[in-house]
């Protein structure tokens, strides 16, 4: 472990925290640049809340939002007029701090009126969303399950899902929320990290029972009483592609800042935790993106008042030791070369057996915290013994220099357990590309920057995008051009996006963009509007670079 870096070049960088390194210039780096930024609860909601106006029935798994303090009174508006069409309608509304985490700050409302503004709605935003009372119980607890999501590459997008997860349990029979239980967090709240804390918590060698199971313990539960649960990894699989797809053009803009084209740089991986509940249906529900889930094995236990041991948690084991490891397999930079020279003997080699080249790996953690160095270290101890079983195997069963050769020498991989993580974009590409509208819109956004390593654009790249791709006319003149920057720049600067740069984010970009093809294909759906002018200013941007080159060659 390196807390203060190293200088010397890795092929892979293991940061706990967060990507930022300036001495990065090769090898692999865990975590994408703004990932903590974009699945933060309120950009999160606005990313899903933008797709949802798109496509309102495929993103119909995330919860109705509003952002705090922004749209409070929206909130309340929009309550009350369904409210005075629908008198049934009892809801109940859960508060949700932005950069909360662990279950911090969440509380229960019935009413908008009940919401805490004492003082800190400002200095602290939230997510307001309308709480789910009908959820799937299991032994009468209401739980939410936790699945690991490998983001290997943005560009080509590539997503895995681990075949596994954990089932995290409340710890007091689930009841739905009156005024008299709203209070009550072991109940209604799933986070681990709360009710570790009850007295009802039970820690299990076993991983089908207790309050912290597997997965796929729920799934056979689920299949014995005959339930469909090849529809539901199907429904799962298809909420985790589409919100990665939500959430791609927010992380481009910042990739490109931090990483530019042309410039020497790592390329990234990350390992997401998604948090799913279950409707009674089965109907999956995304409640949030983790980017940094916790991947401890060991749970404390306290042996008298203040004294604690780490107890080993056979469940976390089971699943996250896989996680790691599988994503390590997988971004082995070594394993293309492993096969291209899988038939080849290394030269100077007495014994003629494989030499594998070590896989550099710097672990840096970015806390102080001596308990979670001791974590990370039993971790990647188990990991080590999986990745020597490998590679010693290959070694042994390595022909001798008066041997022939087998015709495929025996892979490192071949002692490892088959891969836990399910590759599932671009596998199922063809299901879901349709989706990627906001992507070719942030392309655009990239495109004209300018300036390479900025997030926001300028009052003269946005008028040389409406120029280049034709926008303008009669109708909308380059003055009405200029206002609506300002408006909308303006707008989104207020919300507290991001003061550091001057200009217009990607979202204002994305809402100027709407407004322009609203205008332009006037009685369409807003997806077929969007389509029809990212397809023109494709088209015309294509002729402008053909033009250019035909230039250049006379």
């Amino acid at each position: 472990q390196f807390p203060f870096g190293r200088r010397l070049p890795c092929d892979i960088y293991w940061h706990g925290v967060s990507f930022h390194d300036n001495n990065i210039f090769s090898g692999q780096v865990n975590k994408f640049p703004g990932m903590m930024e974009t699945v933060r609860k309120i950009t999160l909601s606005r990313a899903m809340r933008r797709m949802q106006d798109l496509f309102p029935l495929e993103y119909s798994f995330y919860p109705r939002s509003w952002i705090l303090p922004e749209e409070l009174s929206l909130f309340v508006a929009e309550v009350r007029m369904i409210k005075d069409s629908n008198p049934s309608w009892k809801p109940t509304f859960i508060v949700k701090p932005d950069g909360g985490c662990q279950g911090d700050g969440i509380y229960l409302i019935k009413d908008p009126s009940d919401i805490r503004l004492t003082g800190s709605s400002q200095s602290r935003p939230a997510v307001v969303q309308e709480y789910i009372c009908k959820p799937l119980l299991m032994d009468k607890l209401k739980f939410d399950i936790r699945l690991y999501v490998l983001l290997k590459s943005l560009e080509p997008l590539e997503i895995y899902i681990a075949k596994d997860g954990l089932s995290r349990f409340c710890t007091e029979p689930y009841q739905e929320p009156t005024l008299k239980n709203l209070h009550q967090v072991f109940m209604h709240l799933t986070n681990y990290s709360l009710n570790i804390h009850s007295e009802n918590f039970i820690h299990s060698d076993s991983v089908n029972t207790g309050s912290k199971r597997t997965f796929s313990s729920i799934l056979c539960r689920l299949s014995s009483r005959g339930a469909d649960v090849k529809k539901l990894w199907s429904d799962i699989i298809s909420l985790v592609i589409k919100t990665i797809i939500a959430l791609t053009p927010e992380l481009k803009v910042y990739y490109q800042s931090d990483i530019p084209a042309g410039k020497p740089g790592p390329t990234c991986f990350q390992i997401l935790g998604f948090d799913i509940l279950l409707l009674k249906n089965l109907k999956p529900v995304l409640l949030e993106v983790n980017a940094n889930p916790s991947m401890r094995i060991e749970h404390e236990q306290e042996l008298s008042p203040g004294v604690f041991e780490n107890v080993p948690s056979p469940v976390d084991e089971e699943v996250k030791v896989a996680v790691i490891r599988d994503t390590l397999r997988l971004v082995d930079p070594q394993k293309k070369k492993r096969k291209d020279t899988q038939c080849l003997l290394y030269p100077g080699t007495a014994d003629g057996k494989f030499q594998l080249k070590p896989v550099k790996i710097q672990v840096k953690s970015g806390m102080k915290d001596k308990q979670h160095k001791h974590h990370s270290l039993k971790l990647s101890l188990k990991l080590k013994f999986y990745l020597k079983l490998g590679s010693c195997q290959s070694s042994e069963q390595a022909p001798g220099p008066s041997q022939e050769l087998p015709d495929a020498a025996p892979s490192p991989e071949a002692a490892l357990p088959s891969l836990c993580l399910k590759q599932v974009f671009p596998k199922y590409a063809k299901q879901f590309n349709y989706l990627r509208l906001v992507d070719r819109v942030a392309a655009l956004f990239i495109r004209f920057l300018g300036v390479k390593g900025t997030t926001k654009l300028g009052p003269t790249g946005f008028r040389t995008f409406i120029r280049n791709c034709k926008l303008s006319n009669s109708n909308f003149s380059m003055a009405a051009v200029d206002i609506l920057y300002i408006d909308i720049t303006r707008r989104w600067n207020s919300m507290g996006i991001d003061h550091k740069e001057s200009g217009m984010c990607l979202q204002a970009f994305v809402e100027a963009f709407f407004c322009l093809a609203q205008k332009k294909y006037k009685a369409r759906p807003l997806y077929e509007q969007v389509a029809l002018l990212v397809n023109q200013c494709e088209c015309r941007l294509a002729d402008l670079q053909g033009k250019r080159l035909l230039w250049g060659c006379g």
